[in-house]
């Protein structure tokens, strides 16, 4: 009997609860304050990312600045007998659309003269890409490709072999090398994805494309490093007076900037190229 009572209690408190709405205590504050907390939470979120892009740490390149940058390509490791940096890419662009389009060019001289035109290569798109793909160079992850015009070689991560100082045959990886800032050589970091992403923030910075030995963490800034105020002078305009001192005690001046192509493919012609070993490549 008290069982069918209840029952029936339960039953009659359901039918009266039926077509009643539940509400927060508190009334409608409470979830309006949630709905509120979560369009802010979600805003902050596409905020923050757009601001980890758009405000990346340093200047970038506008249009108009005339910015110079040592660089280099780095085939395994010059202390194993091998090819160390790499002659710099040579021919004239400056007729290609592609230089019409960026401004971004080099005289074979192992600088990047970072000279946008237009929005191209400036900003957020002032990285290395746009320098490696005005020479039709190839620089992925895994594999840097040369065009034919630049000698055609292909270092590839698994297939292309360096040698150690004892002549075995070791395997190799892709880093890009970055030096913020040319003048200071021991600071320096690493990457080793995204190798063609380097941003280009300041004018004087070092760049290093390397196929190095897995093991290898940490190579010289290539050879213009130590010259690249005197390359970007020339080809600046600006004069720049240097005193050399002879054997027999005679010094000589030597003028720099008076005329800022001629000057710089001057300077480059009389710098011996690296010699270069190419590397192995193993089938595969």
């Amino acid at each position: 009997m008290g069982k069918a009572s209840s029952t029936k209690k339960i039953a009659r408190m359901a039918q009266k609860g039926r077509g009643k709405k539940v509400r927060f205590q508190g009334g409608t504050l409470f979830p309006v304050v949630l709905a509120v907390v979560a369009v802010l939470g979600v805003a902050l979120i596409w905020y923050a990312r757009a601001s980890i892009d758009s405000e990346a740490p340093g200047p970038r390149a506008s249009n108009g600045d005339h910015w110079h940058v040592a660089y280099g390509f780095y085939a395994c490791d010059a202390v194993d007998g091998a090819a160390g940096y790499l002659p710099s890419l040579s021919g004239n662009i400056e007729t290609s659309s592609k230089y019409q389009a960026t401004g971004v060019h080099s005289h074979d001289d192992g600088v990047i003269h970072w000279h946008p035109f237009t929005a191209a290569a400036s900003g957020r798109n002032a990285k290395l890409s746009v320098f490696l793909d005005n020479y039709d160079v190839e620089l992925s992850d895994e594999k840097l490709t040369f065009p034919a015009e630049q000698g055609g070689a292909v270092y590839e991560e698994g297939v292309t072999k360096c040698k150690n100082a004892d002549g075995d045959e070791v395997d190799g990886v892709l880093k890009t090398f970055v030096w913020p800032d040319s003048s200071n050589p021991s600071d320096f970091r690493v990457l080793a994805a995204d190798l063609d992403s380097v941003r280009i923030t300041q004018n004087g910075m070092a760049i290093a494309m390397a196929f190095v030995p897995t093991d290898v963490d940490s190579i010289p800034e290539p050879d213009t490093a130590a010259r690249l105020p005197e390359l970007g002078a020339a080809d600046g305009g600006d004069v720049i007076t240097t005193t050399t001192v002879a054997g027999d005690g005679s010094t000589g001046t030597t003028v720099a900037g008076d005329a800022p192509t001629d000057t710089e493919a001057a300077v480059s012609e009389t710098t011996a190229a690296p010699t270069t070993v190419a590397p192995t490549t193993t089938a595969g």
